[in-house]
């Protein structure tokens, strides 16, 4: 077995140390299979981020939405009904994109409270340190109550050359073939252009996010039907040409200045928000139909995908009870996707009413009932939606995994570590980050200390016992994957104090070495390792001549 694949299989043995490293929702464990997968979270927040919202209660409805994204840790979030401060019942009107771009920093970093005033209590690094989306593009499309959001891990660039990485919402003219053109909605339909790390992915990435009108009379479906058609337009015809290799061939979109290029072919386009209506049961072509397919199912030039097939909308189910609504009885939330540049993985809706508490992730177990998330017996936190989650295999850079690198010390097979060492190891190349591992048997499962993500390539290992074997591994990581130390797994023996003259053995001798030892206040006569010598020490010297504990 090489030490790359064998890396899988110690991965596995070192994921039980962090809630969040593989999928095993059971276990309480939401993490991605693959660090290179792109995790996409849609969710309406129900007016629970605001500027005047309380940012100091744990059992609100902001510290519950806190707790989620830290549990889920998306790679791009995207939020729909934020900055409404009358829907929150704390203030009055709407947030500006400013005012709401600094509250979302309190989000994710907490500090003080610009606009309540006191010190933010409840924040998303505070159960997830290091997690961050520091990118924020706030729309500027309001409909006099919210806005939408998209945050991303990665920078905003220009994609196409028209000079500009993001829209709060499009203008189609009438001369545009199938449809009638017009705009995003109600609310605007954004779009965020992201550079991904050119030497873990291939392409780089379009979001989109929004969120339709509301309600059920004949002018809202009209709303939405049309904001879908212009919404389709948009992905079809101005980041991938239709089919012409050349952006907005109809001349339909107002983009000034113009695009340059269509997106490349390891580009998709992924996007959704909370379309206001259920796919499933609306009987006719809904939102979700046209932003996947276009005007027709299963043509071949006309849908969403790159190459003018359909492309998907998601039918996601909580893992548990298999329920599809997002919200009262209906789907209404939805992630869409271009499936012939990107494959999903999986995709999940999260309540947190139908999640045992055992498979709880770990920054909402402890949160109390009602749960973190909403439903019928938590309406009051979190939002009245579910987050709708799914993780993307995207295509990969040629960046190689981290190089093979050895382990310094302790050397394998030592004897007398101390119980608090420094730990080394060589540096990895390529390598990002470095997690060990220290356990009471070579299998690495009985785990006594571990830590990560260490970027340098030492640890300060401390609590281990005194003449106890132990065994040891490093894995070095990057975005692309992970490589196992060599030896894959080493072992130590920590010092013992029963050998009181050092001459590698435990005889009878080693008492008058103790006494000496104990007369002269040497701390090697403080056997049972208290910090201080002495006569318990003689019981304890006695217990490890018993053992033979060098």
């Amino acid at each position: 077995m090489s030490r790359h694949i064998l890396a899988a299989s110690l991965t596995a043995l070192l994921l039980p140390t962090s809630a969040h490293a593989q999928w095993d929702p059971a276990n309480a464990q939401w993490g991605k299979t693959a660090p290179t997968d792109i995790r996409v979270m849609t969710w309406n927040v129900q007016d629970g981020i605001t500027s005047t919202a309380d940012k100091s209660n744990p059992v609100s409805s902001w510290a519950a939405l806190v707790r989620t994204v830290a549990a889920f840790a998306p790679d791009v979030l995207i939020l729909q009904e934020a900055g409404d401060n009358s829907g929150n019942g704390t203030g009055s009107g709407v947030d500006s994109p400013s005012t709401l771009a600094t509250t979302l920093d309190l989000f994710f970093h907490g500090g003080n409270d610009p606009f309540e005033g006191g010190t933010v209590s409840d924040y998303v690094q505070l159960y997830r340190p290091g997690y961050d989306l520091p990118y924020i593009f706030v729309s500027t499309n309001t409909d006099g109550f919210n806005r939408n959001v998209i945050l991303s891990r990665w920078p905003f660039a220009d994609l196409n050359g028209d000079g500009k990485s993001n829209t709060s919402d499009f203008f189609i003219g009438p001369n545009a073939t199938p449809i009638n053109g017009g705009d995003g909605g109600i609310r605007g339909y954004m779009f965020a252009e992201i550079d991904l790390p050119d030497q873990t992915y291939l392409g780089d990435l379009v979001i989109g996010n929004g969120h339709l009108k509301a309600g059920g009379s004949g002018n809202d479906f009209s709303q939405r039907l049309e904001a879908a058609q212009n919404i389709w337009y948009y992905v079809r015809y101005f980041y991938n040409g239709n089919g012409t290799g050349s952006p907005d061939p109809e001349a339909a979109v107002s983009d000034i200045p113009p695009a340059q290029n269509v997106l490349d072919a390891d580009t998709p386009v992924i996007f959704g928000g909370d379309l206001n209506e259920d796919e499933e049961t609306n009987g006719r072509r809904g939102p979700a139909a046209w932003f996947a397919q276009g005007p027709t199912q299963g043509d071949s030039t006309t849908g969403t995908d790159a190459d003018g097939t359909d492309g998907l909308y998601d039918m996601s189910a909580e893992f548990f009870t298999g329920d599809l609504d997002t919200q009262g009885s209906s789907k209404l939330d939805t992630i869409v996707w271009q499936d012939s540049v990107t494959q999903r993985r999986r995709s999940f809706i999260y309540q947190s009413a139908a999640t045992p508490i055992s498979s709880q992730p770990p920054e909402i177990a402890d949160f109390g009932f009602p749960p973190a998330n909403n439903g019928t017996l938590a309406s009051s936190f979190a939002s009245d939606h579910f987050p709708v989650i799914a993780d993307f295999i995207v295509s990969l850079g040629s960046a190689p995994l981290p190089g093979d690198f050895n382990l310094l010390s302790p050397a394998d097979n030592a004897t007398k570590v101390g119980t608090l060492f420094n730990a080394s190891w060589e540096t990895s190349t390529d390598a990002d980050s470095y997690a060990i591992t220290v356990a009471t048997d070579p299998g690495l499962t009985n785990v006594v200390y571990s830590a990560s993500p260490l970027p340098t390539p030492s640890a300060i290992v401390f609590g281990l016992n005194t003449c106890t074997q132990y065994y040891w591994s490093v894995t070095a990581s990057n975005g692309i994957g992970d490589t196992v130390s060599t030896p894959a797994v080493a072992s130590f023996l920590t010092i013992g104090y029963g050998d009181q003259n050092d001459d590698g053995v435990v005889t009878a001798t080693d008492f008058t070495a103790w006494i000496s030892n104990f007369n002269a206040n040497d701390p090697i006569a403080d056997v049972n390792q208290d910090g201080m010598v002495t006569s318990a020490d003689f019981t304890a010297w006695i217990a490890a001549f018993n053992a033979g504990c060098p």
